[in-house]
């Protein structure tokens, strides 16, 4: 069972990254309109006698959705996982039988969940980072969060970037409090507002070196011509005498 995929075909599980792998396969089994059948266990009405053609016709592509719903998690995991499952008959079993085995017991889950949460709040901006590193690093630790079944608002995103920031972006966020009520602002929002700032500051330290070089180059050149105008004037003073 260990393919390369194509593009039509389900993500594959190998035992590793289970919350990564369950969203995608939960989205691409939503996409073929088949997750109905490993959520709810849908069960597929018998058919009364003297069904008409298009009861039967229904009743069979029902069969066919849920036969395709088992087939793609069939297909969607390796030997390896599939050997610990293979015992499950439904669709909806096979699936809960995976995140049993690999997803971790809610204790577990809890437990991650817990660290993962005290690394976001440790997290700090370092002086060497610009905003799009912090915010990198940040946003994993959050999905990572999110994966495990817990949510962070936007509003909590925004406002641990902003406690966490250096004291360089503190113009920045005084005119954020004094232009707009941060409890509106949105993350991509702060973001794009930091980054400006940035952008700015790193302009004018960059016209200051120039300013800087071009005011070294200007005097190194009158010391040059001061150095000149000496050597010359000695010169004329020696042929004079």
């Amino acid at each position: 069972m260990e393919t390369n995929p194509t593009p039509l075909s389900p993500p594959i599980f190998n035992g590793e990254q289970y919350h990564v792998w369950a969203v995608k396969m939960k989205t691409y089994l939503r996409g073929h309109s088949l997750w109905k059948y490993v959520e709810e266990e849908k069960q597929i009405p018998e058919l009364g006698a003297n069904p008409t053609l298009n009861q039967i016709r229904i009743h069979e592509e029902e069969v066919a959705k849920a036969l395709k719903a088992l087939f793609y998690i069939h297909y969607a995991v390796t030997d390896q996982v599939f050997s610990r499952i293979m015992a499950c008959d439904t669709p909806k079993e096979y699936w809960d039988k995976l995140k049993e085995e690999f997803g971790g017991s809610s204790q577990t889950r809890n437990m991650q969940v817990l660290n993962l949460r005290r690394e976001f709040e440790m997290l700090k901006m370092q002086e060497t980072e610009n905003v799009k590193e912090y915010v990198d690093r940040l946003m994993n630790v959050v999905n990572k969060i999110k994966l495990l079944g817990e949510e962070l608002t936007d509003h909590r995103i925004v406002e641990k970037v902003l406690v966490s920031l250096p004291e360089r972006f503190e113009a920045k966020i005084s005119s954020l409090e004094d232009s707009k009520d941060l409890s509106h602002i949105s993350l991509a929002e702060l973001v794009h507002s930091l980054q400006a700032q940035e952008q700015r500051r790193l302009l004018r330290q960059e016209d200051l070196g120039e300013g800087a070089m071009f005011a070294s180059q200007k005097k190194k050149g009158f010391q040059g011509e001061s150095r000149r105008y000496t050597g010359e004037k000695k010169g004329k003073e020696n042929v004079n005498n």
